[in-house]
């Protein structure tokens, strides 16, 4: 920001002729009171003899840089150190939450004892979701420990790593916030413009959507600079990509240092601009429709589909079962999400077939019955229609 704004001015100062066209140059500038006094001293000298218009010099043009370089020094706009995510805050327990949680407490317990070392805040609104968090966190753990994977030792320092709290003031001083809340813009923008004016001003923010526009979270947060999309994939314990996720505003040492910690954690991470769902989904949930629109038009059986798939693509699943185990509601609010963001985006489509199924409650696994028949996480005989 400084050095544009020195080339800017620089610019004026050999074309402008009055002193009012440097004013604009101000209000971006975001920095502490003493850095504004000597700039504001600088300008007043350039005004005082704008009026000879051409012949305000290179003299006066290398002085106001002097004098940037030096509130550059005394700016309160904070530096990134390796290994500065000291304290990190996890917003929401849920599915997602609660793996990122242990993930990052697992990580500085087993892998790299710096990491974390004032702890992880784990914060959560309502008390009954804060303690089915640290619930489910506390299972996997003793799971670990009963396989083995984790001493006795190691399984206590994990949980002692967390703390639990329904208090978003423990939030305040911390290096890194990974939010992992509903899939709902408006209550994420309500969220990061409370954060950004409650959190220090190192704190960077990170959004665990799927499939929301970083970019709007990012200004509702009033430092979009200092903001990131880190999207995890389910299960978080297991799964080892992490999507991160750069907006036009994001600082690039912001998102190296991102990256360095997904790295830090155990992750895979790999580099996205801020498009509707990122790589995976971006690809993922179109192919999932057509999926869809094949059986909705009559081209082929459910069975058939995913059969095809699994055998001529080496998929795992087919597009149908992954649909169902994902949730039919989850594959219906991306899609007319970004069908109303992007309506000119030919891929972007809603199925009929898909709107009934959610019309009727038949979500998938969650529900017990989707394009498939499900007892619990068992997969059963597909529904042909």
């Amino acid at each position: 920001v400084i050095a544009t704004l020195a080339n800017e001015i620089i610019t004026s100062l050999q074309h402008a002729t009055r002193s009012q066209n440097i004013l604009r140059y101000i209000a971006p500038l975001h920095s502490s009171q003493k850095t504004n006094n000597m700039l504001s001293s600088t300008f007043s000298r350039w005004a005082s003899i704008s009026n000879h218009g051409p012949k305000a010099t290179a003299t006066t043009a290398a002085a106001l840089l002097q004098k940037i370089s030096h509130a550059r020094q005394l700016s309160t706009t904070p530096t990134l150190h390796n290994n500065s995510f000291d304290k990190l805050g996890i917003i929401g327990l849920g599915l997602m939450g609660h793996g990122i949680a242990q993930t990052a407490a697992m990580a500085a317990v087993t892998k790299n004892n710096n990491l974390h070392s004032s702890g992880i805040i784990a914060y959560e609104t309502d008390p009954t979701f804060l303690a089915r968090g640290r619930d489910r966190i506390q299972k996997s753990v003793d799971k670990l420990l009963s396989k083995e994977k984790l001493t006795s030792s190691q399984a206590t320092a994990v949980m002692d790593k967390i703390t639990f709290t329904n208090d978003r003031d423990a939030l305040n001083d911390t290096d890194l916030i990974v939010e992992a809340i509903i899939e709902n813009i408006d209550l994420k923008k309500d969220l990061y413009s409370d954060l950004g004016d409650r959190c220090k001003p190192s704190t960077i923010f990170a959004s665990n959507t799927s499939s929301l526009s970083i970019t709007q979270m990012a200004l509702a947060s009033h430092r979009p600079e200092r903001f990131v999309g880190i999207h995890f994939f389910n299960p978080v314990q297991l799964m080892k990509l992490v999507e991160v996720v750069k907006t036009d505003h994001t600082s690039e040492e912001v998102f190296d240092t991102t990256m360095e910690w997904v790295e830090q954690i155990g992750k895979v991470g790999v580099k996205c601009r801020d498009t509707p769902g990122f790589i995976v989904n971006r690809l993922l949930v179109p192919n999932l429709v057509q999926a869809m629109l094949l059986v909705e038009r009559g081209d082929a059986s459910v069975k058939d589909v995913d059969l095809s798939m699994k055998l001529g693509a080496g998929h795992p699943m087919g597009p149908l079962h992954l649909a169902d185990y994902v949730g039919l509601d989850t594959c219906l609010f991306i899609m007319e999400g970004w069908v109303k963001d992007f309506p000119d985006e030919r891929a972007f489509v809603v199925p009929d077939i898909l709107r009934e199924k959610v019309k009727k409650n038949e979500l998938g696994r969650k529900t017990g019955k989707g394009f498939y028949n499900w007892d619990g996480d068992k997969r059963g005989d597909p529904i042909e229609l």
